[in-house]
């Protein structure tokens, strides 16, 4: 192969690795239905043929000049439907960078502002709206106060979403708790369920896990990683047909996933709607609108949870809520998923990219949103984490393959160095969103 390296946008040197190629242009494949990922080599292969013609002696390509090609040839071999969505991606991304290369100022639209500045003033009352006034309270030995307070807040949240979903009871027919990766999705609707259990809903559950693709379908990068984040990874067209049968009156066979062997077995499960049922859905993806774009929006009402917290680091920067959720992560997959952290570090960027795309733009859509995040965590992951994000730093300095490991753990690393640490977790209660993650919790997963 004539190829050896390529130049980032950054402007790092790195191997030339052809398999990013072919994920690429299977990313794009699957995200309009396709998925012969077989194809995807034979194009991928062009691709490099092409580069290799083209490619002066001793000149490094970059990656837009590769990009172009991967264009010309989609195009060239008659995938117009999968090259618009590779040159839509490309051209978000780019749009992305500019963004926060000019560092626009203009207020989102994709945040809750209200709810922020409700959860800002609470923090601002009990003293945690900074590190140093939660050091604070540490300090004074104020700790199991600050969990009874925090739990307060996030089970009164709790208590009127159920409240908002019972205003709705004539038409409703479809439940939805959503957000992002490790917002404490499956708490909290435990919770939900059981406040509407007892103002007298009968609650079906739909297990859109179910409905994942067979995992040799699944995108994956160099590192052998597969994207599950992507709500292509879902059978989202069968989940949404299933839904209106089920509304109709009709018996479906839901299937049934196995993980282990990574396989959908179609056909599993019937199910079949009483009178009266409501079916609830806890999914990553339950905002996205293909998943239930049949349903009357009358007949559906949608909690978006996220940790919201509002607190200032030393350099009177808030706390980002995605560094939560990937601490939250690490955490359940090591003890839950026997799921390496590291990993959960190298796949964190397949979270956000999805996110980013799939989720934050359609946070307005939701019925109410519930704030997940809890001040009182900070000391309890500075106790487990801090000398791993430690370690990392040092592993990926210099490693221009995983800056994005890189920036991520030196962020979370400066972050916890700014927190006192608490090793008695046992103030936190057992029903707590927080147990989701660091284990113990009286609610089983």
């Amino acid at each position: 192969m004539k190829i050896k390296k390529v130049v980032k946008r950054s402007g790092d040197i790195v191997d030339f690795t052809p398999e990013r190629i072919t994920n690429a242009i299977y990313r794009a494949a699957v995200s309009v239905g396709g998925r012969d990922r077989g194809l995807a080599e034979k194009l991928s292969e062009q691709v490099v043929s092409t580069l290799e013609e083209k490619t002066p002696e001793n000149h490094i390509p970059t990656i837009e000049e590769i990009q172009d090609i991967v264009e010309k040839v989609l195009i060239e071999n008659g995938h117009a439907k999968v090259a618009k969505a590779y040159i839509l991606y490309r051209d978000e991304r780019a749009r992305r960078r500019e963004i926060r290369a000019s560092r626009a100022c203009h207020p989102s639209t994709n945040i809750p502002w209200a709810k922020i500045w409700h959860v800002l003033n609470w923090s601002i009352e009990h003293g945690v709206s900074t590190i140093s006034g939660l050091n604070k309270r540490i300090l004074n030995e104020e700790f199991p106060d600050l969990v009874q307070e925090t739990e307060i807040m996030y089970n009164q949240d709790v208590e009127n979403a159920a409240e908002s979903i019972r205003t709705h009871q004539d038409d409703l027919k479809l439940v939805i708790i959503t957000g992002p990766s490790s917002s404490g999705k499956t708490t909290t609707t435990i919770k939900i369920g059981q406040r509407l259990k007892r103002m007298g809903y009968n609650l079906v559950t739909l297990n859109v896990d179910n409905y994942f693709y067979d995992l040799e379908l699944h995108p994956k990068d160099e590192f052998g990683d597969y994207d599950f984040e992507t709500p292509q990874a879902l059978d989202i067209e069968l989940i949404n047909k299933h839904l209106v049968h089920l509304f109709e009156g009709k018996e479906v066979t839901i299937p049934y996933y196995d993980f282990k062997a990574g396989k959908q077995i179609p056909n599993h499960t019937p199910m079949q709607l009483d009178p009266g049922d409501i079916i609830m859905i806890d999914s990553l993806h339950g905002l996205y609108p293909a998943m239930t774009r049949d349903i009357p929006r009358e007949n559906k009402f949608t909690v978006y949870l996220e940790p919201l917290l509002q607190i200032k680091d030393s350099e009177n920067k808030y706390v980002r809520w995605t560094d939560i959720r990937l601490i939250r992560r690490m955490l359940r997959d090591a003890s839950y998923r026997a799921y390496d952290p590291r990993r959960t570090l190298g796949h964190w960027h397949y979270v956000r990219s999805s996110e980013l795309r799939h989720i934050i733009p359609n946070i307005s859509k939701a019925d109410y949103i519930i704030n997940t995040g809890l001040p009182y965590e900070l000391p309890i992951y500075r106790s487990r984490m801090f000398e791993t994000f430690k370690d990392w730093v040092e592993d990926y300095r210099d490693n221009p393959i995983r800056k994005d490991a890189f920036l991520r753990a030196s962020r979370v690393f400066e972050l916890l160095n700014q927190v006192l640490p608490i090793d008695d977790e046992s103030s936190v209660p057992p029903d707590s969103v927080l147990r989701e993650f660091i284990g113990g919790s009286s609610y089983e997963y």
